[in-house]
């Protein structure tokens, strides 16, 4: 389905999400001072952008009348996975590679959460084309950065 049918500024909002993530990575490159920052910036944002997903996926399930108990603990799950990939940061731990990995390969498979709601509830056409191209953005250029971080 093409994401033509969604409303055009959840479509040009949606992609515009994966401009943080773009801008963190360009300084990442730059080096320096900034290095640092946008390293710890693309973890923050990772694990936020995941934690929403979380909490978009519970919504769409409770509005959908999902009573599985399986989809709600998959809701939960990012917010928890998030905290945890920035729990290294808070104890001083090395940091934000692996975790920047990890977040960026969660996000590219959180689609296929999407797809488990979209078999026990309508999604708006297009829904599943947009995050699939909302995640592959966002999800790819997290693991980069992790891989720049010294994974």
């Amino acid at each position: 389905m093409s994401i033509a049918s969604l409303p055009r500024p959840l479509v040009v909002l949606g992609l515009a999400g994966i401009l943080p993530q773009a801008f963190c990575l360009f300084m990442a490159l730059s080096g320096g001072e900034a290095r640092w920052t946008a390293l710890a910036a693309a973890c923050c944002y990772a694990a936020l952008i995941l934690s929403f997903l979380g909490g978009l996926w519970w919504m769409a399930g409770l509005l959908g009348g999902v009573k599985a108990p399986w989809f709600h603990l998959l809701a939960v799950l990012p917010s928890l996975v998030g905290w945890a990939m920035l729990l290294p940061w808070c104890v001083g731990a090395p940091w934000p590679g692996p975790e920047l990995v990890t977040l960026g390969l969660l996000i590219l498979a959180s689609p296929l959460a999407d797809k488990a709601l979209a078999r026990v509830m309508a999604l708006p056409p297009g829904w599943l084309a947009l995050r699939a191209m909302m995640a592959t953005g966002l999800g790819t250029l997290t693991v980069v950065i992790g891989v720049l971080a010294g994974y």
